[in-house]
């Protein structure tokens, strides 16, 4: 037995919420992480524009004392710039480090140990670069250039002269540092007042968006359980209205169905009153009569009283199942399905000399698709009413075809047929032909009818167009949709 997946807390809660509160589940992170993306890149941009405008006066600084270094006196002499370092000091607020050397190690001066960058200089290209100096951090800017060395007094040059002279200077990061994390401070001091204005502003967007669901759903909230009349969706949002006109076409659904169980219930509850109200006469007759015969013949006729009764109900019935139940769609042989409905009228057919027979249809189209028991009754009401109807030596054919776009249910008789406004009325609840000798309470043709509509379907009758006789037809779509029309 497999286990289900379990609902994570947060997907439950999201499920539960309104819709201004998943929006703010789904907004408030999004802009907090756009925030903290924006102070990132503000940190980044932050960090290297200081570190520009330093490594400017780095820069200066290493050209003002590579200009104090001489060679003109025959050996390597230094010129430090004072006025230059304690300025250079100054605008980094720490400690600031040099340091110039030869090649030869006989010029050291300033800060002896200050570390090289990992990688060798290039003659004439100064280069920045980031160094521990005694647990410190230190922002370090180096330049290497090749010297000359000029003959002295008496012509000569010194024995091993120095090929090239380094120049290092240093200050530490706090001024850099510090510069960025106030420059932060203020873009995130910024960038939440931006955030803040956002949300209030989202949330004033959402409160006015959905002022007009709110409306409607007070409205709706007000309406007593009778009330289904449209919601009115002329000021409601675009995107909301095809959901109100489903919403609509809903309740008007639901309207045709309460107006059709009203009237069921009107013309049933009328129906079954005239059977009891026949019967309570009848009964009063015989109680009221003193001769045996006349009791037997009043006994005889409540019998017959009860009999239609009981048809009556029984058709009511179906034609409540036939309007409310829930289809079953599934394969439906169409010859078995004519031979049972002719076997259950076969004593009814033999008794009023009727010829009643079926036309099965081919093998390619026999099998159809449908509620095989609604199906039934519907083809059992049609073909009822012809044996019951058709006068005696009549012919009645239960037929069944199909065709790439459905299936077709007939019942065709050689009786006298309807005229052209009895073929527009009849299917009618309760309506029954002005010719039709035999009792009934005329509801075959409207079980029919709901059946075939409950199929996406049509009640077709028709006169046959050579000689007497009806035609009635029960025909469906191939993919009947299992809701309810």
């Amino acid at each position: 037995m497999g286990l289900k997946p379990k609902r994570s807390v947060f997907a439950g809660v999201f499920v539960r919420a309104r819709l201004w509160q998943r929006l703010a589940m789904v907004l408030l992170p999004l802009l907090a992480a756009v925030t903290a993306l924006e102070l990132w890149m503000t940190r980044h941009d932050a960090l290297e524009a200081a570190n520009a405008a330093y490594d400017r006066s780095l820069a200066g600084a290493l050209k003002a004392i590579d200009a104090g270094v001489s060679t003109a006196s025959g050996g390597l002499s230094v010129e430090l710039p004072y006025s230059v370092l304690e300025f250079f000091e100054l605008t980094a607020s720490g400690a600031v480090f040099f340091r110039v050397a030869s090649s030869d190690g006989l010029v050291e001066l300033g800060n002896a140990d200050l570390p090289l960058p990992a990688q060798p200089l290039e003659p004439g290209v100064p280069r920045f670069y980031d160094a521990t100096y005694f647990g410190e951090t230190l922002r370090l800017a180096a330049f290497s250039r090749p010297i000359t060395t000029h003959a002295d007094s008496a012509g000569s040059a010194p024995t091993h002269p120095p090929s090239h002279v380094l120049v290092q200077v240093g200050e530490s990061l706090q001024s850099r540092q510090e510069f960025t994390r106030r420059f932060v401070q203020r873009a995130a001091l910024r960038d939440g007042l931006v955030l803040a204005l956002m949300l209030l502003g989202t949330a004033g967007t959402l409160a006015v968006a959905l002022r007009p669901l709110a409306r409607m759903a007070q409205d709706v909230e007000q309406r007593t359980a009778e009330d289904l009349a449209p919601i009115a969706a002329e000021h409601l949002p675009a995107d909301i209205r095809p959901l109100v006109q489903a919403v609509n076409q809903h309740m008007q659904r639901n309207q045709a169905l309460v107006r059709q169980q009203r009237d069921f219930l009107d013309d049933a509850s009328h129906q079954l009153r005239t059977h009891l109200t026949t019967l309570q006469m009848q009964i009063d007759c015989a109680r009221r009569e003193p001769d045996a015969a006349e009791v037997q013949n009043t006994l005889t006729a409540i019998a017959a009283e009860i009999s239609r009764a009981t048809r009556s109900t029984q058709q009511l019935l179906a034609l409540g199942r036939s309007d409310t139940a829930a289809l079953t769609l599934a394969p439906l042989d169409l010859p078995a399905l004519l031979r049972t409905v002719a076997l259950e009228l076969l004593p009814l057919a033999r008794t009023r000399q009727i010829d009643l027979g079926i036309q099965p249809p081919g093998t390619t189209y026999a099998t159809a698709v449908a509620d095989g028991d609604l199906m039934r009754e519907a083809l059992r009401n049609l073909a009822a009413n012809a044996v019951t109807y058709c006068p005696a030596g009549s012919t009645v054919t239960l037929c069944a075809a199909g065709d790439p776009l459905g299936w077709s249910l007939r019942v065709e008789d050689n009786g006298p047929g309807l005229t052209s406004g009895e073929l527009s009325a009849l299917g009618t609840r309760f309506r029954r032909g002005t010719a039709a000798s035999a009792p009934g309470s005329g509801l075959g043709l409207s079980i029919a009818r709901s059946i075939a509509e409950r199929h996406q379907g049509t009640l077709r009758l028709e006169n046959r167009e050579q000689g007497r006789g009806l035609i009635a037809t029960v025909w469906w779509p191939r993919k009947p949709s299992p809701l309810n029309p």
